[in-house]
């Protein structure tokens, strides 16, 4: 919807909206520059604490997507007139239960009637500006690394009718909750990293593809590498989420698959994620670094692929 505005110029502005960035980061001083994002959503889980806790953990992501230390934030809730209080100050407490595990102070925030509850924050962080991650950077000959398994967008879909079973759906909320504060820590030890983007709602396929875009390249994805949470491809073909086929529809068309891909995990890459991983591109000779420093770190590192020279596609799936 912004990319209609007429384009503002401001130097101090680093990153903004025309490079479908995780958030927006505009420069202090030489020294320190501002990240801000925003992001809220209806209810992906039954449980008022567990969602509360995971609009506080996807909020967050995005300046951690950036290399950004998350300092602030303010909440923006939706709820209808006549929600039970006790269930919304319950929303409230489990995502400041997850702000308080970031170390980020929650300064306020804005509240309105609306027929459907929504909620999540507007976070501001801070970061120094010549080490800003955008999606911008990959460069060919870098390797992908996927911090977080997908497939939260299948569970949520399979829970409403009954269908997610419990191992899938305790390890959903599990990947969810948890904050990808140590995935950006041992991101920006490690020299090499050139670009990172945060998974959410538009999928592996569709965040990919505005990394790729944005850097001039194609991302080359190795199917099978890529970690699955339990039990969902038993699961996607039933419960395939409507984000995930519009993901479909909008970016398929820079998709090239190969003919030996399963489909169902094709399925899978469109699937829209709340709150998952970062997707990270590093030089070849520095994976191993940043796999060992996310493990210090007790967090996931999965090489799934790799980044080419623009090949006429934005991802090719192999």
């Amino acid at each position: 919807m912004l990319g209609d505005l007429p384009l503002t110029h401001d130097e101090r502005v680093l990153v903004d909206y025309r490079t479908s960035d995780d958030a927006g980061v505009y420069r202090l001083d030489a020294n320190r520059a501002l990240v801000q994002t925003i992001d809220f959503f209806t209810p992906i889980v039954d449980d008022p604490l567990t969602y509360g806790r995971i609009a506080a953990a996807n909020a967050l992501s995005d300046v951690y997507a950036m290399g950004g230390h998350p300092l602030t934030a303010l909440a923006v809730a939706c709820f209808p007139k006549d929600a039970d209080p006790a269930v919304l100050s319950t929303i409230f407490r489990g995502g400041l239960e997850k702000l308080q595990e970031a170390g980020v102070a929650l300064l306020g925030g804005h509240t309105i009637q609306d027929p459907e509850i929504k909620f999540g924050y507007a976070v501001s962080g801070e970061i120094d500006p010549a080490r800003v991650l955008s999606n911008a950077g990959a460069r060919a000959g870098d390797v992908l690394i996927l911090t977080k398994p997908i497939g939260t967008g299948v569970i949520a879909t399979a829970l409403r009718f009954d269908r997610a079973p419990s191992e899938a759906l305790d390890a959903a909320v599990a990947s969810m909750t948890t904050l990808n504060r140590a995935a950006a820590e041992a991101m920006t030890t490690v020299a090499g990293v050139h670009a990172c983007t945060d998974i959410t709602g538009f999928g592996l396929i569709g965040h990919g593809s505005e990394l790729a875009r944005a850097s001039g390249a194609t991302l080359a994805i190795d199917v099978d590498a890529v970690p699955l949470l339990p039990g969902v491809l038993d699961l996607v073909e039933r419960n395939t989420p409507g984000g995930g086929r519009t993901n479909q529809e909008h970016f398929s068309a820079g998709v090239a698959v190969g003919e030996r891909v399963d489909p169902r995990r094709v399925q899978m890459l469109y699937d829209p994620q709340t709150s998952g991983g970062l997707l990270i591109a590093v030089a070849a000779d520095k994976a191993s670094d940043l796999q060992a420093a996310l493990q210090a770190r007790h967090a996931h590192g999965w090489l799934i692929g790799s980044v080419t020279a623009a090949q006429g596609v934005a991802v090719r799936l192999r």
